[in-house]
Parts: C-alpha cells; structure tokens; sequence
C-alpha cells in the first residue's frame, strides 16, 4: 500500500504497542515523513492514507532543515535540483503506548538547550552532567483527543522504546554523551516536561569499586586506573530490558562498535552505572577470528533478557547474554572481556563480487524481535531487514536456521522499521501478522521512479499452504 505524497519518505512505522501487540487491534498504522513534517496515517481497511503536519514550538523559518543545501551536493537523478528534503521538524522513530499515543522523536525548537539544560541548573541530571545542545526532541499525536504534544529535551533524540516499569519510562538513543528518558506517567500527571526527564552520562567502573564517582577520565584522556572512564559516541539503537529494567544502546562506532548497558540504580543520576561490551574483534588476539564481528546498529531484546543486535557492518545478527560474563566491571571490562556472551549468525544475503573476507553487501538498518509470536514462526525470533536483497530475515534462534521473507523484483523493498500485531487472537494465522514499511527515497531510484510512493507491507505466515 502506498502512503504519503510523492516527495514522502516514510521512515519507519508502528501499529501497536511493543510491549502488548493486541493494542490497537486492525486499527490505523501510523508513519513518519522525514522530509517533509508529516505524520501519515494509513487506514489499511479503506486503503486510504492522510498526512498531518509534525508541529514544532517556534515558526519554521527559525529552526534550521535537518538536511541542508551545501555547495557540491549532486543533483539528484529523480528530482534535480529542487530541494524535496525541507524537514525542521525531522521525525524519525514511532512508537506507541498502551492508550494508542504514538510518540515521535522529533525536533520542537533550535539546538542550543535552555538554560535549565545547562551548567547552574537545579535539575538532577544537568548538575550532575549539564548538556548545552540537543537535536531533536519529543513529541506525541493522540488520535482519541487529534492533539499533539510537544515535549523538549535537554538530550538529543533517535529512537525510543519504553520500558516495562511502573512508571511506563520512555527510553531514548541519538545523544553522543548520555541516555535519556522520560517518566510518561509523571508527565501526564503533572505536565511537568523538566520534573519528568532525566539522563545519565555512560560511565564504567573501571576502578572496580561497584559505583561511579568524579573525576572520571574523559574519552582520549590518558586512563587513570584509580578512576572510572567515560565512554562516549553516537547511541543509534535503544531498548529496555523487560527482566531487570537496564537500558541498551547501540553505538556503531568506533570499530569495532559496542552495545552499553545502563542502570540508573535507586537514585539516578549519581548511581547510574555503565557496562561496555564490543562485539568480539578481528583485533582481539583471545577470539577465533571466524567468530569476529562489528558496527551494531539496530537493538532489540527478547522475553529473557537476551539483547539482538544487526551487525550492520559484517553481515550478521548477533545475541548477547550478560548472565554468561565471567566479568562485568573493573580494569578489564572495557569492551573485549566477554566474548562468550556473544554469538554470531551470518545472514544469508549477497557478498561484494570477489571479496572473500567474511561479510555482507546487504544492509541491516535495524533488527527487531517478535517476542510475542505476531508473525507465526515462534516467540522471541530476531528479524532484520535485508534492505539489499529485497527481504525480511527471520533467525530461528533454537536450530539456527534462516527464514527469508522476499519482496520480489522489480517493486524492490527496502525496510527500515518492522513491528507485530496481533488483531484477534482467537483467528489464528489470520488474526496476527508482520508489518513493515519501506522508504521512497531508494524507490525514486529503481525502476518506478519519481512519484514511486513509500510503502507499507502486511506479512502473514500460514502454517502450510492449504490452511483455512
């Protein structure tokens, strides 16, 4: 089904709440236009999609695109020289919670943070660690009330996922420096968007002292083993774990990138704590270099606490167990000290012509898990999109076994975000299915052309071919 307008690039779409997919059941999707402000909303039952504007706080002109024209920028073959990404607003990542909101990351104002954000607050989390710039903030449509709500940010936003707490916390990746998030029951308790959020610098205890004090040393800094170490770097993937309530980043690099395991403790900001651990590395002398891996992308989690995450730079899905770490802090927990909470699955798309080296030239944009069988082929199984072999990649986690779901040539299908829905339990096969979108930015480049559409995809599993 097609949706949004011609110059549309829907980024990623939701149907349902992560955490209870019978949320929302055969109601509207919802996607999010990254070059052009829009919320598109799909009702699949009439095949009829309509666009809402993305509001921000101030007037458009005053908040810089998030894709500005530069000198030396190619034409584009689709649309030449007319600038079709004009995005102030730029929402990226839909999410919805258990009353049908859909929460975006999206901007709401300039970059340069208040000065509540800043140095001298009285916040918790800047006077502990104050934060100057953000880019992008929150937002959130209630289609029950068709009203927004605009919530800003002293952190940076990407992608968000909430956790499984009493407090319904929205957990949110896309700072360089520390781990937000959002009590959404404070918030719509009181309205209170200063009271209500939080953040953390990622800090390990590389003194082994089991707590986080200052001064810490800072990245580049030369390593005081006395001290605890800050890391830092781009958090592209977030998730929650639904056993001990830690969140997970993913940071693709620097090689050979690593996930970050956060947890706030009973009085955050001051105990929050920080773990580290890298996909096992080429450069690790201790690891079988056939086993090796790096650039996670995507994150999810499944039922147990196992996190996923794409490989997006090797071509694999990888899980990683943190009940299986012989060490979780100190002096050598740095990254490389627990290569036997890893494994490795290579996905089975295309390799470069004539490279032999392990990898891929497919692309995982992200992964996701079906924790609550939506699709058919069992709980807690890890998808990726092969966004270069026009498929979706399910692992079978007990027999290690691949399950391709192919879009076929010539419509071309390059996913982005995929989520499960359950519409009536009591329907069997019929009643559930996969969701997934793809964006028209690749599409105005293959054989449609300008005016192909971003997509949405409905994938339902029969447990064999004759099944009523």
């Amino acid at each position: 089904m097609g949706l949004g307008g011609q110059t549309s690039y829907v980024h990623d779409e939701v149907t349902t709440d992560k955490r209870d997919p019978t949320i929302n059941p055969g109601g509207l999707v919802y996607g999010v236009s990254i070059t052009n402000d829009k919320l598109v909303i799909t009702d699949v039952a009439r095949h009829q999609s309509t666009e809402l504007d993305v509001p921000l706080r101030e007037p458009r002109a005053m908040v810089p695109s998030m894709f500005p024209t530069a000198p030396g920028f190619e034409p584009s073959p689709a649309w030449g020289e007319e600038i079709i990404f004009d995005a102030p607003a730029n929402p990226h990542n839909p999410m919805m919670d258990a009353q049908g909101r859909v929460w975006l990351t999206s901007t709401v104002r300039r970059r340069d943070n208040p000065d509540w954000c800043k140095d001298g607050s009285d916040h918790p989390s800047a006077g502990y660690f104050p934060v100057s710039r953000s880019g992008r903030q929150i937002s959130a449509y209630d289609p029950e009330r068709r009203s927004w709500l605009l919530i800003d940010s002293c952190y940076a936003t990407h992608h968000l996922q909430f956790g499984e707490d009493a407090d319904d916390t929205l957990w949110f990746s896309g700072d360089s420096n520390v781990v937000g998030w959002l009590d959404t029951k404070l918030y719509d308790e009181t309205g209170d968007e200063r009271a209500a959020q939080g953040w953390c610098p990622t800090v390990i205890d590389t003194n082994g002292d089991g707590r986080i004090t200052k001064p810490w040393n800072e990245p580049g800094d030369a390593v005081d083993p006395a001290r605890d170490t800050r890391d830092a770097g781009f958090a592209y993937g977030v998730v929650a774990s639904p056993v001990d309530g830690s969140a997970w980043i993913a940071r693709t690099g620097p090689f050979p990138g690593r996930l970050v395991r956060l947890d706030r403790g009973d009085n955050p900001p001051e105990t929050c704590i920080a773990e580290v651990y890298e996909p096992p590395s080429i450069e690790n002398p201790a690891v079988d270099p056939s086993r090796t891996g790096h650039a996670p992308r995507g994150v999810d989690v499944d039922r147990n606490g196992v996190i996923w995450t794409a490989l997006s730079g090797s071509g694999h899905i990888a899980s990683f167990d943190r009940r299986k770490c012989r060490v979780l802090n100190g002096p050598e927990a740095t990254g490389q000290h627990c290569p036997e909470g890893w494994s490795l699955y290579p996905t089975p798309g295309p390799q470069m012509k004539g490279v032999t080296d392990s990898g891929s030239a497919d692309y995982h944009y992200y992964n996701w898990v079906d924790q609550f069988d939506t699709l058919g082929l069992g709980p807690n199984v890890p998808m990726a999109p092969g966004s270069g072999s026009d498929s979706l990649l399910a692992l079978l986690p007990e027999t290690g076994e691949w399950v391709v779901l192919r879009v076929p040539y010539p419509l071309g299908f390059f996913a982005r975000g995929l989520d499960g829905r359950i519409d009536d339990p009591d329907a069997g096969w019929k009643g559930r299915g996969l969701w997934a979108n793809y964006g028209s930015n690749l599409n105005w480049h293959i054989e449609g052309g300008k005016g192909m559409r971003s997509s949405i995809v409905h994938f339902q599993l029969r447990p064999h071919p004759l099944a009523e």
